[in-house]
């Protein structure tokens, strides 16, 4: 049975990775972030495919990695199984020997027969079993590379953008085969990924890295509803993200004041009443803040009294535009008394048929949705 994968990472060149993260039995993480910010260079050193300057790496009892004692395990005796974006099939072999192969310490026939029978566990039949890796199309060698990573019952499953080279279609069969095989997989897994929808769909947990540091660590709920700094915002895709000046003490308790702002720089804006998380901000302190949809609504506002619901914030806006996205329209309310701003509200069922674009509106805020993040330096 495999225990929790613990890393703690310190590598200073040339590819910096800085920082650490847990995942734990049957947890999928995935590690997030632009190209170049160091996820498969991480993967790398979890597997013992890189030789990191600093580090730690421990799965359950076993210590892989400890430079500090000068303690390194390689990567045949870690125990890992790792799945890479281009497959890295033999294509001399067929798709059974391919399998096969990664139990090199077993007799022949019974490593035929606990590849196959592996391999018609992720959906590859006999007669396809026979084929060699170009007879078979991205999404086949895909399960078979999958196949071979978990053949040898591996105590971590490390994936390095599995799903990037095949169409949407066979992505999602793929996501619904790894589903399947995480309720029989009590293992730590890890998922490289820059598509933030594979990420939201398939993780128990995201890890933010941009250039080589990981910025947060937490659930993709809590990530998306209290990201670190507008930088760890902008790469989960948060796209209401604001300025704003803090003002100080709210009128009830455990409340603050925060001027919405069309520009940093702006000398004027809207006064809105937010939580107070306990943060340390000095009055008149440059904030970004950001929203989920989940704290917005609109309301006609040829229609609707002037007042919100008790403990929402309102204010008149504009319905600039709207995108229809299958079953959601993706709505762009323009603020009126903030020039340029815009807020992006989704709408679906009914509701998205009642607008049109012109449209004047009541945009209504629940603060218990807003966080505040204190701009750094120049931030």
């Amino acid at each position: 049975m495999s225990g929790a994968l613990l890393v703690q990472v310190d590598h200073p060149a040339p590819m910096v990775l800085r920082g650490g993260f847990s995942c734990e039995p049957g947890q999928l993480v995935a590690l997030v972030g632009p190209s170049g910010a160091g996820k498969t260079s991480l993967l790398r050193v979890i597997a013992g495919l890189m030789v990191p300057a600093q580090a730690r790496i421990q799965c359950g009892n076993a210590v892989w990695c400890d430079t500090q004692a000068g303690q390194w395990m390689p990567t045949s005796r870690r125990h890992v199984g790792m799945v890479f974006q281009n497959y890295a099939l033999m294509p001399h072999l067929d798709a059974l020997d391919n399998v096969a192969l990664a139990l090199l310490d077993l007799p022949l026939a019974q490593r035929r027969d606990k590849a196959s029978a592996q391999l018609a566990r992720v959906g590859i039949d006999a007669v396809h079993q026979q084929r060699k890796p170009q007879q078979l199309s991205g999404g086949q060698q895909q399960r078979v590379a999958l196949a071979r990573a978990l053949v040898r019952d591996p105590q971590a499953l490390l994936l390095d953008e599995p799903f990037s080279a095949v169409d949407q279609l066979t992505r999602q069969s793929l996501f619904e085969l790894l589903a399947q095989c995480r309720q029989t997989l009590n293992i730590p897994i890890i998922l490289v990924t820059h598509d933030l929808q594979e990420a939201r769909q398939l993780a128990d947990k995201l890890v933010v890295m941009d250039g080589g540091d990981i910025l947060q660590e937490g659930s993709p709920a809590h990530i998306h509803r209290s990201p670190r700094n507008a930088r760890v915002a902008d790469l989960v895709g948060i796209h209401n993200r604001f300025h704003a000046r803090w003002l100080g003490p709210g009128d009830q308790a455990h409340t603050a004041r925060i001027e919405w702002l069309p520009q940093p720089d702006a000398q004027e804006g809207l006064v809105l009443q937010v939580r107070d998380k306990g943060k340390s901000i000095a009055a008149g302190q440059r904030v970004n803040w950001v929203i989920q949809g989940d704290g917005l609504s609109v309301r006609d506002a040829a229609s609707s009294a002037r007042e919100s619901k008790p403990g929402l914030w309102t204010t008149q806006a504009m319905l600039h535009d709207i995108r229809h996205l299958g079953e959601m329209s993706l709505a762009l309310i323009q603020v009126d008394r903030l020039p340029g701003v815009q807020v992006r509200l989704m709408l679906g069922g009914q509701q998205r048929q009642a607008y049109s674009v012109g449209q004047s509106l009541w945009l209504d805020i629940d603060p218990e949705w807003v966080h505040v993040m204190p701009v750094r330096g120049l931030g």
